[in-house]
């Protein structure tokens, strides 16, 4: 009961947005909960955000898929929720995380691996996995 109105509190203040033509998502924004490194955006529905909320495991929505996926669902790189804010137009959540592995289906830490240097990308950071090895 209580998880349900966590919920409730949670939908009243939220504004969801059409993206690709779908409607009722809202941006995740994701950190790191010890480091605030900035790991990943994705799109969640209703359905992910309560699977999220529910389990304590992050859910999303993929607006190429079309279908919710639970993040580490194919490389085993979880993320456990911390916390979760909502932002003053209530149309984006911020969530801390402890990160399991690389964020990144690149096999990064954070999807924010490359820098905008002068007029290239640099890359930033080590891969900590090889994709082709856990996306097979």
């Amino acid at each position: 009961m209580q998880l349900e109105m966590r919920m409730n509190s949670l939908f009243d203040e939220l504004k969801a947005r059409v993206v690709d033509g779908i409607d009722g998502l809202y941006l995740a924004i994701v950190q790191d909960s010890g480091s605030d490194e900035v790991l990943m955006t994705a799109f969640m529905n209703r359905e992910s955000l309560e699977l999220t909320l529910e389990t304590g495991v992050m859910h999303y929505y993929s607006t190429n898929r079309r279908r919710l996926w639970r993040k580490g669902e194919s490389s085993g790189n979880t993320q456990e929720v911390v916390e979760v804010y909502v932002d003053c137009d209530g149309d984006a959540l911020l969530f801390k995380v402890k990160q399991k592995g690389g964020a990144c289906h690149m096999g990064y830490r954070s999807c924010f691996y490359r820098r905008l240097d002068e007029d290239e990308l640099k890359t930033t950071q080590e891969r900590v996995f090889n994709p082709a090895e856990v996306y097979t």
